[in-house]
C-alpha cells in the first residue's frame, strides 16, 4: 500500500475539506480522508454516554456497512465500560490494534472488527460548536499508526469539524417538521425496535410504519433509517 508524504497529503485534504459546502460532500471528503490513510472504515458519531445502549442511534456519518452495525448493537458492545465511560471522558486520542497484547477490546468484538478489516484504528474526540461531544473514528487493515500519523490527522480532523459546523449551521433549519407519528416512529426505531414491533407497540401494521419511516427520511434528506435516527436526534427532534 502506498501513502502520499505527509506534507502533501495534509495539504491536498485540507484543501478539499475547506471547499466542503454540504452534507453529501462532507461524507465523501470523510472517506477519502480515510482512504488517504489507509483505513477503510470512517464514522463521525456522538459520544457514547453511559446511557447509551446501542451504537446506531450515535451514528452521524459513516461508510460502515448495516452488516457491522447491526451486529454491533445485537451484541450490545456500546454498553461496554470502555466505551460507556472511557471514551466519552476522554480529551486525547486513542489507537487500537487488535495483534497488540494490550488489546482492551473482549474477544468477542475482535473477532467482530477483524470479520470487517478493522485490525487497526483511532478515535479522536472533539466538541461541535454547541458544546456536544462528538467522536471521529477510522479503522482498517493498515500497519500501526505511528505518533506523526496521528498528529496529522489530529490536525486534519480539526478542519474536518471545522467543516461539519458550517454544514450543520446552515442546514439545521431548512427541514419541514415531522408529524406526531413519525417522530414516534423514529423515536422506537432509536431504540432498536423492528418496522413489525413498532406495529404492535403503536397498534399499526408493518406497512403502515415503513410508510411513516419512509415520509421521516424523505423529509430530513437521509438515505436510510440509521441515517434518519442521527439526523433526528441532533436536530433534538427525538430524545
Amino acid at each position: 500500500m502506498s501513502y502520499i508524504a505527509t506534507s502533501e497529503r495534509q495539504l491536498l485534504l485540507t484543501a478539499e475539506i475547506s471547499a466542503v459546502r454540504s452534507k453529501p460532500a462532507f461524507g465523501e471528503t470523510l472517506c477519502r480522508i480515510a482512504s488517504a490513510f489507509g483505513f477503510k472504515h470512517i464514522t463521525l458519531m456522538d459520544a457514547p454516554s453511559p446511557d447509551s445502549l446501542l451504537l446506531k442511534p450515535l451514528l452521524i456519518e459513516t461508510s460502515l456497512p448495516t452488516a457491522y452495525i447491526n451486529q454491533f448493537d445485537r451484541a450490545r458492545f456500546m454498553q461496554l465500560p470502555l466505551f460507556s465511560s472511557g471514551v466519552s471522558d476522554s480529551v486525547l486520542p486513542r489507537v487500537w490494534n487488535l495483534s497488540d497484547a494490550n488489546c482492551v477490546f473482549p474477544l468477542e468484538l475482535q473477532t467482530l472488527k477483524y470479520a470487517f478489516d478493522m485490525q487497526v484504528g483511532i478515535a479522536i474526540p472533539c466538541r461541535s460548536l454547541d458544546g456536544t461531544r462528538l467522536l471521529f473514528w477510522m479503522a482498517g487493515n493498515r500497519a500501526p499508526l505511528g505518533q506523526m500519523e496521528v498528529n496529522e490527522l489530529m490536525m486534519i480532523m480539526l478542519h474536518a469539524l471545522e467543516a461539519y459546523n458550517q454544514v450543520s449551521s446552515t442546514k439545521g433549519g431548512d427541514y419541514p417538521a415531522l408529524s406526531a407519528r413519525e417522530r414516534e416512529v423514529v423515536r422506537w426505531t432509536a431504540q432498536g425496535k423492528t418496522s413489525i414491533e413498532i406495529g404492535q407497540i403503536l397498534s399499526l401494521s408493518d406497512h403502515t410504519v415503513n410508510a411513516y419511516m419512509t415520509s421521516a427520511i424523505k423529509k430530513l434528506d437521509c438515505v436510510n433509517r440509521t441515517q434518519l435516527v442521527a439526523k433526528a436526534i441532533r436536530l433534538k427532534l427525538i430524545t
